[in-house]
Formats: structure tokens, C-alpha cells, sequence
């Protein structure tokens, strides 16, 4: 089944499994960039980024587990399908509206990184990292382009669904995709190949999502086609010569996330399939309070989490650097497994500074600036979809429609 609910009133409630996919997605993308992006301190004080997975290749299927991406465009296309459906505005001010909680934040991001940055000019800090701390910043950026081109498409991608299924309208985007990676690997600077991968790709998992919200995408024996059809699929691309690893590493000659490769969707396929055979189990441990209070506050806070997690790396890394040495597993360079167990230990540190980072945002006088929302609602992704199921005891509410 879709989880798929009414309330009492007749409002579409969230479905908490469709949740628990979301954190899971924003805590994959967090804890990825924080394992594979090695800031390192050079001798003249600056600061270069490497990566564990170009000296240690054999940790390449961790990234499959933490490239979550695929996830993170199901559950948005299932919920702006939701989304849509329950509420009473017309397409083009449900989408207006959605651009508005993406593009805000956004740029609140944008003003305080620039105010940073002027900073950091006036104490002298180098230009080299200067460019690399601007780079982290703002990529998490990148998601803006598919999200808002796929959200304003999500009603003519429905009709599309529900005439044709997800599968046939998905092979005109796997068959783009596979071009651009023939392109790149003939004409590598061939122009606009990134954003027509971006889109192609992620609108795979986009179609799923909205075929799971109308209820057409469902059960263990499709979970099994799909968890089954991406594995044969990685399979048989591995073989071909794409790389294992499913995010770019400093130095090879191909990236499977920039742009987006055929195993970046094959891993999206996979990974929904997955998901949909784990519904049950996942059902059972959002029966318990402690997982079912972690889900409901990563989605109220997942867009500042999502947006604050490269700066926090950057800004721990740059505020540890004057402590006269490199420090291990966040100064050093990522060369063998005493690094990786270095750097699980600075988890708890990054994710202390975000925490604070999130309660002092919320916190701020200036948190409800485009319309007056309670704090509560401000820096949440838009992905929610119906109103919360929390008068059912399903546990705290998230986002509303058109979040």
C-alpha cells in the first residue's frame, strides 16, 4: 500500500514511513559530506580539499548507502503528488508557493555566507581557502535546479503517469541520461550536458514518488522488481567501466554525481525498491517514541540541516585550524583507516555545531521574514505532503501542504 490516509477532517495525512525516507535521505547527504570531504592543512596554513575514497577505493560501496539522493527525489515527488492533491489553490500558486520555501532560504544562506566571507577578507584568510570554503558553501545549492524545474513539471508528469505508468515514462529520461554519459566520454565540455543530466536523472526517482502517492507504486513485489532491476543495472555498469564509488573522487576520470550517471539512477531504483520492501519493518520502529521523535525533528529542520552542514564543516575545520598543529581526522590527509576513525570521532562535533547553529537560527528575530510563519515551520524542505497525523499519534506534525 501507498500509506496513503485520510483524516477525521477529510485531509490527506502524512505518511511517517515516507518520513522516516526523508531523514534518512537529508542524514545520508549530511553524513556523506562530512566522511568524504577531508579539509587539509597545508604548510602555508591554507586549506585543500581531498578524499578518503582516492587513496582507500575499497570503502566506494559505503557511497551507495550514503548517496541518498535518489531517496531524497522520491519522497519530494511523492509529496509535491500530495501535496498538490490536497490543497485548494490552483497548480501555479501551489507552485509559486513552493519556490518561495525553496528560494528563501536559499538565499538567507546566500547573505550570510557573503557576510562571511567579508570576514574573512579583513583577517587575511588565504585566497585558496577562501575559494575552497566558497565551493562547499554553496554546492548544496545545486539541488535548486531539478527540485523547482521538477515541482513546476509535477502536474503534467502525473497526467503522463497515470495514462502511461512510471516505467515507460521514466525510459525517455534513463535514454537521455545514457547519452549524456556517451557525450562526456566523447566530448567532455560538451555544453549544457550538466543540466539536462541533473534533470533527466533525478526525474526517475521523481516519477516513482508520484506513482507511490496515487497509490500505483506499491507493495513488496514491486519493491522486489525495482530493488532487483537497479542491482542487475549496477551490476552491468560496473562491468562496463563506471566507477564503483556513486560520488565523484578528486582525480578520476569520470564522476557518477557530476552529472549524474546511469548509476545514479540505477542506485535511485534500487534504493526505492528497498525502501518499499523495508515499509513494514520501518512501520514497527516508528511504533517506538525515540525513533519516531528523531523522524519528526530532522524534517523540521531538515532544510537548515541540509544548508548547514557544509558550513559547519568548513567553519570547524577553519576555527580548529589555529590550534597551532593539525589536528587528526580534520586536518590531515584522508590516506588509511586511522584517519576514518579520527574522523568519526569529529561526527559529534559537527553535528553539536549544527544543532546550534539550527536552535540559534529558529531562535533569531528574523526567522519568519517572508510571511510571518512560526518558527517552527521556518527552514523545513518542501517535501511535506497533507497535513500531520500527529491527533492520530503518529507523534509531532511537520510540514503542511505546499511545504
Amino acid at each position: 500500500m501507498s500509506g496513503r490516509r485520510l483524516t477525521d477532517g477529510g485531509r490527506v495525512s502524512r505518511d511517517r514511513v515516507v518520513d522516516a525516507l526523508r531523514a534518512y535521505a537529508i542524514g545520508g547527504v549530511v553524513l556523506g559530506h562530512w566522511l568524504v570531504t577531508a579539509l587539509v592543512l597545508d604548510a602555508d596554513g591554507t586549506l585543500h580539499v581531498a578524499s578518503p575514497l582516492a587513496s582507500m577505493p575499497a570503502l566506494a560501496p559505503l557511497t551507495w548507502l550514503l548517496q541518498t539522493l535518489g531517496l531524497f527525489f522520491f519522497v519530494a515527488g511523492y509529496a509535491a503528488t500530495r501535496s498538490l492533491s490536497a490543497g485548494a489553490a490552483g497548480p501555479m500558486r501551489w507552485w509559486a508557493r513552493r519556490l518561495g520555501r525553496l528560494v528563501g532560504p536559499a538565499l538567507a544562506l546566500l547573505g550570510i555566507g557573503a557576510a562571511v566571507l567579508l570576514a574573512a577578507i579583513v583577517v587575511g584568510t588565504p585566497d585558496a581557502t577562501l575559494s575552497v570554503a566558497l565551493l562547499l558553501v554553496a554546492s548544496p545549492l545545486w539541488f535548486l535546479l531539478p527540485l523547482v524545474a521538477l515541482s513546476a513539471l509535477t502536474v503534467p508528469l502525473r497526467a503522463a503517469v497515470r495514462r502511461w505508468g512510471p516505467l515507460r515514462c521514466a525510459a525517455p529520461a534513463v535514454a537521455l541520461v545514457a547519452a549524456a554519459d556517451a557525450a562526456g566520454r566523447v566530448l567532455p565540455t560538451l555544453p549544457g550536458r550538466l543540466p539536462v543530466a541533473l534533470l533527466a536523472a533525478w526525474s526517475v526517482p521523481w516519477l516513482l514518488g508520484i506513482a507511490h502517492a496515487d497509490g500505483h507504486l506499491a507493495g513488496r513485489r514491486t519493491g522486489a522488481v525495482l530493488a532487483g532491476t537497479g542491482a542487475v543495472a549496477l551490476a552491468a555498469l560496473f562491468a562496463l567501466g563506471y566507477p564503483v564509488s556513486a560520488v565523484g573522487v578528486p582525480g578520476a576520470t569520470m564522476s557518477n554525481l557530476s552529472p549524474p550517471s546511469l548509476v545514479a539512477v540505477a542506485l535511485a531504483v534500487a534504493q526505492v525498491g528497498l525502501a518499499l520492501l523495508a515499509r513494514p519493518a520501518v512501520e514497527r520502529l516508528l511504533d517506538r517514541a525515540g525513533p519516531r521523535r528523531a523522524v519528526a525533528t530532522v524534517n523540521r529542520h531538515a532544510m537548515g540541516v541540509y544548508l548547514g552542514h557544509q558550513p559547519v564543516l568548513v567553519g570547524v575545520t577553519a576555527l580548529a585550524a589555529h590550534a597551532g598543529a593539525p589536528l587528526p581526522g580534520l586536518h590531515t590527509a584522508p590516506r588509511d583507516l586511522l584517519w576514518v576513525l579520527a574522523r568519526l570521532c569529529w561526527l559529534p562535533v559537527f553535528a553539536a555545531a549544527l544543532a546550534a547553529l539550527q536552535r540559534r537560527r529558529h531562535r533569531s528575530p528574523v526567522a519568519g521574514v517572508g510571511g510571518g510563519a512560526p518558527a517552527g515551520r521556518v527552514g523545513r524542505l518542501p517535501l511535506g505532503g497533507g497535513r500531520s497525523g500527529a491527533a492520530a499519534g503518529r507523534g509531532p506534525a511537520g510540514p503542511g501542504p505546499g511545504d
